[in-house]
């Protein structure tokens, strides 16, 4: 039990520390160092609510956090309480400014696109005036012949109008590129499949992966009751292998997409079949288009920025999560994934309720 209204002693007389260089406090708002305690306290917890509950629970039974220094009476529970809100506001404020700061970021990319669009457009229109211009027609004069300097004119100024024509050709060759590069970003954006889950994917047989724009979360499937001992995990900063200690074969064992920071990845084992594996970005502002370089890649245009740890999803997308993990369990054991499962159920029940017919011969599409 420790008092944390007693955490701060006044400096006795003539300290000798008095005459040191005091060093600045370091700034808790954006401490990292305590992140890999966290992440296995939430990941134990499975929730926002329950690690919260951790957290109050300890003040509350370690320290005197609610009650206050002797004789606070109800004042140190309200003292608490404001600390609490005071705690909550500052940090709901830090993310608002944030989020205010990568929406302008967002906005000038977009501004820029547009007039980089403009510019090409505009150098288009410019180059194809110029073709228009240098069409060079010999014209009849009012006694119906030839007009005899024009054509000299014509004659003299030819060689300089190929010469510009191919300067023309090049700088319209330069619009038209860009807009094909144009057009395939306005391609990528009216791409109707739907974002992925998680802002990850499923490499079939293999593994579930979602992610944040700091770390990598990756789940594959284990038979059941697995431990630890029975695996052989290695994580490089650009190599990944998995695999079953005893089998030849690993179920990972390839180059990352790009760069971790192995001394904050971790991985653990949960419910006995699931290995989970946490994966630090060494680059923490771009969105991974796959986990390893072999796997199949996602349109991160279709990623959204927001937390992608199974425990931090909403409801819906977790149970898709869950339910491709199961399939893929399913699946490397030789067993019906859920959706098989299901209908095989009904084909029985059904059949439970008619036992007067034969079904001997009925065969069910799964």
């Amino acid at each position: 039990f420790f008092y944390l209204s007693r955490c701060h002693h006044p400096k006795p007389p003539n300290h000798p520390s008095e005459n040191l260089i005091t060093m600045a406090p370091p700034d808790f708002t954006n401490d990292e160092r305590f992140d890999g305690l966290y992440l296995n306290i939430a990941n134990q917890a499975q929730g926002i609510e329950p690690l919260l509950d951790t957290v109050f629970s300890f003040l509350r039974r370690k320290s005197d956090f609610f009650s206050g220094p002797p004789g606070s009476g109800d004042k140190g529970t309200e003292k608490a309480i404001a600390t609490v809100h005071g705690v909550l506001q500052k940090h709901a404020d830090i993310y608002l400014k944030d989020k205010k700061k990568e929406t302008a970021v967002l906005a000038r990319k977009e501004e820029a696109k547009r007039k980089k669009k403009e510019i090409a457009e505009k150098k288009k229109e410019e180059a194809e005036k110029v073709v228009k211009v240098e069409e060079d027609v010999l014209e009849l004069d009012a006694d119906g012949g030839f007009d005899i300097s024009q054509s000299s004119a014509v004659e003299d100024t030819k060689p300089p109008a190929k010469v510009q024509e191919k300067t023309d050709a090049k700088e319209e060759a330069a619009p038209l590129k860009s807009d094909e590069a144009d057009k395939k970003d306005e391609d990528d954006d009216e791409d109707d499949s739907p974002p992925p889950v998680g802002n990850g994917g499923t490499v079939d047989g293999k593994y579930v992966w979602t992610q944040t724009l700091q770390e990598l979360y990756v789940t594959v499937p284990l038979p059941d009751n697995t431990r630890g001992k029975d695996l052989n995990v290695v994580m490089n900063k650009n190599n990944l292998k998995i695999g079953l200690k005893g089998n030849k074969e690993f179920i990972i064992n390839d180059s990352l997409t790009k760069t971790i920071i192995v001394d904050d990845s971790f991985w653990t084992i949960e419910d006995g079949n699931r290995l989970v594996l946490t994966l630090q970005k060494l680059n923490q502002m771009e969105w991974w288009d796959s986990v390893c370089e072999k796997d199949i890649k996602i349109n991160i245009r279709k990623v959204q920025p927001e937390s992608s740890q199974l425990s931090d999803l909403d409801g819906e997308t977790r149970q898709t999560v869950e339910k491709m993990m199961y399939d893929q369990r399913q699946k490397a054991m030789g067993l019906p994934s859920a959706d098989e499962q299901k209908k095989h159920d009904i084909m029985q029940k059904f059949k439970d309720a008619h036992p007067e017919m034969d079904f001997s011969q009925a065969k069910m599409n799964m």
